[in-house]
């Protein structure tokens, strides 16, 4: 049960779940997702750790 919680808390945050969508269409570079998304990089890094 505890790594469904840990999975649904990831997944509300707006940014991780677009940063997803842009992943299932191919491989993105962290600078791509970041231009995409209009957001620093040390955020865009945040979400992908």
């Amino acid at each position: 049960m505890i790594d469904l919680e840990r999975l649904f808390k990831g997944l509300a945050d707006k940014s991780r779940l677009r940063i997803i969508n842009l992943l299932m269409h191919g491989e993105l570079c962290g600078c791509d997702i970041q231009y995409v998304l209009r957001a620093s990089q040390p955020n865009v890094s945040r979400h992908l750790t």
